[in-house]
């Protein structure tokens, strides 16, 4: 079996990522699309290193392959980081790797699976994002499931020779679980 449904959702599920899945997360990583909205676009990707990453990803933390129910097709990568287990906050990050699956709520339902997740599992009261402001489709993403804009760093971002605003968002627990999302 290449993948284990952690947590299930109605399309999708999230499992723990696969070492075996080192060459599609390499040619997703070099995807100009996928880097740029992570701000890695400026980083040429060996397996190599790649490994390197999944390696230490699956030895830390909640960092699942998104995975969908009815064929076991891996779409993606969603992870909660940097957590702080006094403050009770985290930061979460996710990328859709094929441009065929975006646009299809697959990443809205993987930040529900995950947020309830970080918040009724690992007791987490604020979880926090950034995405840049050229990203439309990630922040109306974002929004769709109850985040909020709380600042902006102004052209802290430089992508295709010109600089864009970084948007930071959160959700809390209060807010998720009374159903004041959106």
């Amino acid at each position: 079996m290449k993948y284990f449904k952690k947590i299930i959702g109605e399309r999708l599920y999230l499992s723990p990522i696969n070492m075996a899945d080192l060459e599609i997360y390499t040619k997703w990583l070099n995807d100009y699309e996928v880097s740029g909205n992570l701000g890695l676009h400026w980083l040429t990707l060996s397996l190599n290193s790649e490994q390197k990453a999944l390696e230490q990803m699956t030895s830390e933390g909640p960092n699942f392959a998104i995975v969908l129910l009815d064929n076991d097709t891996l779409i993606g990568n969603i992870s909660l980081n940097e957590i702080d287990q006094i403050s009770r906050r985290a930061d979460v990050g996710l990328f859709i790797g094929e441009p065929e699956n975006r646009g299809k709520g697959y990443g809205a339902e993987a930040i529900r699976l995950i947020i309830e997740y970080g918040f009724q599992t690992l007791n987490l009261h604020n979880i926090k994002l950034r995405v840049h402001a050229d990203n439309p489709r990630g922040i109306a993403c974002y929004k769709k499931v109850g985040f909020r804009e709380f600042g902006r760093r102004r052209e802290a971002h430089f992508k295709n020779g010109r600089y864009t605003d970084v948007v930071y968002m959160d959700i809390l627990s209060t807010e998720f679980m009374k159903g004041d999302t959106p």
